[in-house]
């Protein structure tokens, strides 16, 4: 069963849990249905949680973002990724070779199912759902967004008619998505050698980082941002001087050794730290950006 963090937030005006069918697969996956009050039809967002899952090592974030923008008149919708996939605890420090049971591609696949069950719902507008996540969920959230490059698979097929719009709160940008194409010295490890091509998302895409996230570091997403822009794509990014991983917390900073991150020369070790200036920027940002693009409102 899906299982919420204690103390996250107030239960919704509506709030139960669903199941969800991702696309492609047999599967079927809970996720926490939170609705406004009021009859509707809504504008939803779909929200990923990141590498700590919605079980009882949830870092909370999700459910935050999920109770400001369910206050905002949005439909709200958590899947859960990894409980079901024998995953609870989160995967920032699980062996790598686990964690490709719910990695980005997968967690896309659930992103889309979740979709297709909100276009169902007669108190949600189909044609006004977005998607958000932050750390692996903003990772999955890139995945979820760029053009397929063989549109004749599953994923190909939902993207066509795919989201309105999409945040990424510090994401992991030092990856393959498409036609953007991250080099590394050693494989898709190690440092970053050059950037080619661009990131072709389906809809506006707006990304939030930190300028000292040492797990998702800014400058990779910073020239994914730069590449997409001169090729005239939909891409905004903010960067925030002095903000770590997690800055949407009121969590202190803190060191763990055992964090998985393909960023340092051993794989392991990063920081997280919340900052208050970053955090309450970055809701003013989630609340104009989802405004513009699934409310019309400039």
């Amino acid at each position: 069963m899906l299982v919420i963090a204690a103390g996250s937030g107030t239960a919704a005006a509506g709030e139960r849990v669903v199941g969800i069918t991702p696309v492609g697969r047999s599967e079927s996956l809970p996720a926490t249905l939170l609705t406004p009050d009021g009859k509707g039809p809504f504008p939803a967002i779909v929200m990923l949680h990141d590498c700590s899952g919605l079980g009882p090592r949830s870092s909370g974030a999700p459910r935050r973002w999920a109770d400001e923008l369910l206050a905002q008149g949005f439909v709200v919708i958590l899947p859960d990724s990894f409980g079901p996939r024998d995953l609870p605890n989160g995967i920032c420090t699980e062996d790598p070779a686990r964690s490709r049971a719910a990695g980005p591609l997968v967690r896309a696949a659930d992103a889309y199912g979740a979709l297709a069950y909100l276009r169902a719902l007669p108190e949600v507008d189909g044609k006004r759902v977005g998607v958000m996540g932050g750390s692996h969920g903003g990772f999955s959230t890139l995945a979820i967004m760029y053009v397929q490059i063989d549109r004749n698979n599953p994923l190909g097929h939902a993207k066509r008619d795919g989201f309105a719009a999409a945040i990424a709160l510090y994401p992991a940008c030092g990856s393959r998505f498409g036609t953007w194409i991250v080099h590394r010295e050693d494989g898709n490890r190690g440092l970053i050698t050059g950037y080619s091509g661009a990131y072709q998302p389906i809809a506006p895409l707006l990304i939030l980082i930190g300028e000292a996230d040492d797990w998702t570091p800014a400058e990779p997403c910073i020239r994914l941002a730069e590449a997409s822009q001169a090729a005239g794509y939909p891409v905004e990014i903010k960067v925030y001087p002095g903000a770590h991983h997690s800055f949407d917390s009121n969590a202190p900073k803190r060191f763990v050794g055992a964090r998985n991150n393909i960023n340092t020369p051993g794989g392991k070790g990063a920081t997280t730290s919340g900052q208050a200036e970053a955090w309450a920027d970055a809701k003013r940002q989630v609340a104009s950006f989802f405004a513009r693009h699934l409310k019309g409102r400039r």
